[in-house]
């Protein structure tokens, strides 16, 4: 579709246009008038965060191929940290300090530990996250995590939200690509519910891979406190996105290819998909009862359509289903049509009697409403109504759940309040406290794809766009665009009150047991000694890190020595982190403040090499620093 309409492009419509109210009736959706423009820029000074001000709500985004998770804060979108979690990122040290070699390798099967290790690897390069998710206690986000999921090789990952850092990497066994993740609310998380989106023969291992009849899909439930699997589910069809209910009996998953084909045209040929909805209890006392298929160490039951289980209900939906959202008040999931124009509405209630055989799978849809073109994700304002993306129409549609299930039943009321057109091809959108049952409606977020001429040009890779949407009145403002790499594809709007980030690190931490287990080994004092220990060809160096200077400024080695060497900052000032950087040898960590870290490297390069502290800590910052002698 071309950007111009009736001599009018997509920006001429956020821009006051006379023009605007004859297109209003074309474009089929609600567009701005002068009038609203005007309300619009007023309703962006309510975005704006003077300086020494701040956000109210903190919002993790996932980062797309860059395989990190961002913080930002809203409403003012400043972008305020970035958690490495897949990738290797150069500043912290992530992917390269031993301790985060550790968390990103310990999670991994066997299987995949071997193949890395012929590699001459430890782990993966990078990541695909999608979907950031906060755990839960009774419904309300508690601050303790944020998960997310790694598409491109099957993994979640936990971050603690105390030290936004992440603590525990997992690869799911027996599944491939996991997509859609969402998290147990009731009691707590609890369960993380993790989809794999391909489906593979099990096992994978070069049989059966001809025929595709022989694959099948993944649910896996893991603990979120564990970081364990807990079970999983053999499912018919490609999973996509999940979400549970605000009770803990049930969790539903949108299924695309329902065809079970190999190829676009096969995936597409049937009219209509399914909606999996997985029974928790049941699932669990068959685990219990020893009557689970024990697959790679994972207990599985088949909850395939065939096997007919008490585990699965499929509920038939309109072709490929996207995705799929609960609503705070704990009544209704949505399940997302995008190729069909609807949004299913599933009353959570009838499951009961759907599981229990006294109703049939379609009984359990209470409203369809038509919404636009490639409706994708729907969030919440906590008023009753819902708010989807459509990314055909590129729109956020205003709908209220109530009229939309009235009409269902045949009375003539319109459920639609509101479009919202938005720049470009909308994917997720989230409001504020949306997916919680603290859903507050003050704003909304939309992700869209492509940016076009929103920004200066950078090139043929463009940036993609983030817009937030005032919807604290009855019509959306939207007021700010954000420019954003690498296609994040959700995000999560949390209230600052749910979220206690500690200044400075307890030396004594989890994350620094093995620190402490060798330094005690060694007879030293870890965060408080400076001592070179020789162990043959492994050499050992403790030092700490104070403003401005290192407690060793010189150390010793063999040429060919496996040097290992541990700083403890010993400031506990809020924002004084150090660093560490050895020149020529590819190390460098982050230290916080009373933190510990350590990286392994070998000395093989005799001569001088200095190292330095990277982040700045004090007036004498540059003159931080130390040497490492290297002895031919």
């Amino acid at each position: 579709m071309s950007e111009e309409k009736n001599g009018m492009t997509r920006r001429d419509l956020l821009g006051g246009s006379v023009k605007i109210a004859a297109l209003a009736s074309v474009s089929g959706g609600t567009v701005l008038s002068a009038s609203q423009a005007a309300a619009s820029g007023a309703a962006g000074g309510k975005a704006d965060v003077p300086p020494g001000q701040l956000d109210e709500y903190y919002g993790f985004w996932s980062g797309g191929h860059s395989g990190e998770v961002r913080v930002l804060g809203l409403p003012s979108m400043r972008e305020l940290m970035r958690i490495p979690v897949f990738n290797r990122e150069s500043a912290t040290g992530w992917g390269a300090t031993n301790e985060s070699i550790k968390i990103l390798s310990e999670g991994l099967t066997p299987e995949t530990r071997e193949y890395l290790k012929k590699q001459g690897k430890t782990t993966f390069d990078h990541g695909d996250t999608h979907h950031p998710r906060p755990s839960y206690t009774e419904g309300s986000y508690d601050g303790r995590y944020v998960f997310i999921n790694d598409k491109a090789n099957t993994r979640i990952a936990r971050i603690r939200l105390d030290i936004m850092k992440t603590d525990k990497v997992l690869e799911i066994p027996n599944a491939h690509a996991i997509h859609g993740l969402r998290l147990q609310r009731y009691p707590k998380t609890g369960y993380v519910f993790c989809n794999s989106e391909m489906r593979i023969p099990l096992p994978n291992d070069g049989t059966n891979m001809k025929d595709p009849k022989k694959y099948t899909g993944i649910f896996t439930a893991v603990d979120g406190e564990t970081m364990k699997v807990a079970w999983q589910v053999l499912v018919s069809g490609n999973l996509d996105n999940n979400d549970a209910d605000y009770s803990g009996k049930y969790v539903a998953s949108t299924c695309y290819n329902s065809e079970e084909g190999t190829t676009t045209a096969e995936m597409t040929a049937s009219p209509t998909d399914h909606a999996v909805f997985f029974n928790i209890k049941a699932i669990e006392e068959a685990v219990k009862a020893g009557k689970a298929t024990m697959i790679s160490g994972i207990p599985v039951v088949d909850g395939r359509k065939e096997a007919k289980s008490q585990f699965t209900r499929y509920i038939p939906v309109p072709n490929s289903p996207h995705g799929c959202n609960a609503s705070p008040d704990g009544k209704y999931l949505m399940l997302n049509g995008k190729l069909s124009p609807t949004v299913t509405i599933v009353e959570w209630a009838k499951l009961d009697d759907l599981f229990a055989g006294k109703i049939s799978e379609r009984d359990c849809v209470v409203g369809e409403p038509e919404i636009g073109l490639g409706p994708l994700h729907t969030t919440f304002d906590g008023r009753g109504n819902a708010y989807t993306s459509v990314f055909l129409d590129s729109q956020i549609v205003k709908w209220n759940v109530a009229d939309a299930i009235r009409a269902f039943k045949g009375e003539k009321v319109n459920p639609i309040r509101q479009k919202l057109d938005v720049h470009y091809q909308v994917g997720h959108t989230n409001a504020s406290m949306g997916e919680s049952k603290d859903a507050d409606g003050k704003w909304l977020v939309a992700l869209c794809k492509f940016s076009k001429d929103r920004f200066l040009n950078v090139g043929p890779l463009k940036p993609e766009n983030d817009q937030l949407i005032d919807i604290s009145g009855d019509e959306m403002k939207l007021v700010h665009d954000g420019p954003t790499f690498a296609e994040p594809h959700d995000a999560t709007i949390v209230h600052r009150s749910k979220i206690k980030p500690v200044d400075v690190y307890n030396p004594n931490d989890p994350l620094f047991d093995d620190l402490h287990a060798m330094a005690k080994a060694d007879g030293v004092k870890l965060g408080t000694d400076s001592k070179i220990i020789t162990d043959g060809n492994k050499v050992r160096v403790y030092m700490t890190s104070q403003a401005p200077s290192f407690s060793m400024t010189e150390f010793t080695v063999k040429k060919g020595s496996e040097v290992t060497v541990i700083v403890s900052n010993q400031d506990d000032v809020s924002d004084l982190t150090h660093g560490f950087t050895l020149i020529g040898h590819n190390v460098c960590m982050e230290i916080g403040p009373k933190a510990h870290a350590s990286h392994t490297f070998r000395a093989d390069r005799p001569g001088v090499w200095y190292y330095y502290c990277q982040w700045f800590c004090h007036a004498l910052h540059m003159e931080m620093q130390g040497r490492m002698l290297v002895e031919s």
